[in-house]
């Protein structure tokens, strides 16, 4: 089977195209390698997949649509794991255009390529952004996502909107997985994670908003890695009982999907830092800020759905994934022998 992974150079995508890779998979992946954070990070992840004989990688821009329909042209994929996006909440709020460019138009342009070259499944990713205003948690797929409090998580709504469009026009089975705050090794520098590890490192202070009140259901990338290969080897259905009086938003009489792909075990941040603190065996220095434009202070994951669908079920806790984060976080940015926890 060959496998497209848009944004293969990004810290899901490198993560996901390894394990197939070592499953015996054959990746093509493409990236446009942008600017947004460090490069010389995105090259090291390429770095780890390039001597995997079945692995493909070309500088590609899923907003360009003659590049990418030339790929698929080429390449005939039988399905494909799209994760190339503009990424970052408050980034959206200085730089509105990058989002459009890259989630909708780049959305568009794949959509398009799949309903032409009959792809089998396209799952692609959502964020859990898109729960917006809604208070109620955990928050469940059957939720009203109508309240948007980012143009970032607007354009993850409308991926999803426009998914079902190809998915009941042209019967493209199409699986959208709401991620939960991602981290481990590999980890985006401009996310918590790494701006706290480096913060701490350097003494310095972190910016801890709402002060520390904010809850987030934290999930290591191995899991989320299981979770998208999981549902890739199993395409969206259509519901034979699929009530247009009472609609899912979940799901469709197309072959369609949308599942929450979290911990399900949400962590208070101030027990995220205290937990990263003891894997660095040093003290954080805090700034305590008020809420900032576009976040929420709670995040919660319904797995519910996801776990009847493939059997998910994280297996990576808060103290062993920050453990493993920080090892990887010392070794690539500083180099030293990581100090085992006591």
């Amino acid at each position: 089977m060959k496998i497209l992974i848009t944004g293969v150079a990004g810290f899901i995508g490198m993560h996901v195209a390894k394990r197939l890779l070592e499953r015996g998979g054959t990746i093509f992946g493409v990236d446009s390698l942008t600017d947004y954070y460090d490069t010389g990070l995105k090259q090291s992840r390429l770095t780890e997949l390039r001597p995997y004989q079945e692995f493909t990688f070309k500088k590609c821009d899923v907003g360009n649509f003659q590049s990418i329909s030339d790929a698929f042209q080429a390449e005939k994929f039988d399905c494909v794991v799209h994760l190339a996006a503009q990424a970052g909440v408050r980034f959206s709020i200085k730089n509105p255009h990058a989002y459009i460019d890259a989630n909708i138009q780049g959305f568009m342009n794949v959509l398009e390529c799949c309903r032409h070259m009959s792809i089998g499944h396209l799952v692609y990713a959502s964020s859990s952004s898109v729960y917006g205003e809604n208070a109620k948690v955990p928050f469940n797929e059957s939720h009203n996502v109508d309240h948007p409090v980012s143009l970032y998580a607007a354009t993850k709504k409308a991926n999803e909107l426009m998914a079902h469009t190809y998915s009941h026009l042209f019967g493209l089975p199409t699986t959208g997985l709401r991620f939960f705050t991602v981290y481990g090794p590999w980890g985006r520098p401009d996310m918590a994670p790494t701006i706290f590890a480096k913060a701490i490192m350097e003494n310095q202070k972190i910016d801890v908003f709402n002060d520390g009140n904010m809850i987030r259901d934290f999930t290591y990338i191995d899991d989320i890695v299981e979770g998208v290969i999981s549902v890739l080897e199993k395409p969206a259905t259509r519901r034979l009982d699929f009530d247009p009086y009472v609609p899912d938003p979940a799901s469709s009489s197309a072959p369609y999907r949308i599942f929450n792909i979290g911990n399900g075990n949400p962590t208070p941040l101030m027990a995220f830092i205290k937990a990263l603190e003891h894997s660095l065996d040093k003290k954080a220095k805090m700034n305590m800020l008020p809420m900032q434009p576009g976040d929420v202070p709670t995040t919660s994951a319904d797995i519910a759905a996801i776990d009847e669908w493939v059997g998910f079920q994280p297996t990576v806790g808060i103290k062993e994934g920050v453990y493993k984060f920080a090892e990887w976080y010392l070794n690539y940015y500083h180099r030293n022998k990581y100090v085992k926890i006591k």
